[in-house]
């Protein structure tokens, strides 16, 4: 492994933290009715779990209603027991062809509730960048050992790690702040 190919990986593995990160702030319910929200939800279709936007078509019909159209309407029962059961606070309404999810405004409580998960999320983000951080240094520890690297690159290589976690760790902070906005706007 080179130098270059340490910092290539270590950015790879921060981008993906971000990712995760991104994806996770996609399922918290804010005060605008989200698709995503029902991103993690599994229907038994047929004995086989299966993502729910993988057998029904969701939508927006306003800015707080959810449309769930099965494209087999013989689960409909099965989509309102998930839905149910992953307690989003919300209740779904099955007319027999659709299902329909209202979305009540947040009340202030919940959105405090809800800035702080989003808030772990991030903090979440970061522990995972610093611990990114800290297996690079101890890549380059294990470089300098096996091919004798000089103090000046070893040094250079840590502030330029440092660097990057330095500037993951600012994305991070912006996602968050403006994921707060967002969940605080009324």
């Amino acid at each position: 492994m080179t130098i270059d190919n340490l910092f290539k990986s270590m950015n790879e593995k921060m981008e993906k933290a971000i990712a995760q990160m991104k994806r996770e702030f996609t399922t918290i319910r804010t005060g605008r009715a989200n698709p995503l929200i029902l991103e993690r939800i599994n229907i038994d279709y047929y004995g086989v779990p299966t993502p729910l936007r993988q057998i029904s078509q969701v939508s927006v019909q306003d800015g707080c209603t959810l449309v769930i159209s099965p494209y087999d309407k013989t689960i409909l029962k099965e989509i309102e027991k998930a839905l149910i059961k992953a307690d989003l606070g919300v209740q779904p309404n099955n007319d027999g062809i659709i299902i329909r999810m209202t979305f009540p405004p947040l009340t202030e409580e919940k959105r405090k509730e809800t800035v702080k998960e989003v808030k772990k999320i991030g903090e979440d983000a970061k522990v995972a960048i610093r611990n990114i951080r800290r297996d690079a240094i101890d890549d380059v520890k294990k470089l300098e050992k096996e091919e004798n690297l000089s103090e000046d690159s070893v040094s250079d290589a840590n502030d330029k790690i440092q660097k990057v976690t330095d500037k993951f760790i600012k994305n991070i902070e912006t996602l968050v702040s403006e994921k707060e906005k967002e969940v605080l706007t009324v």
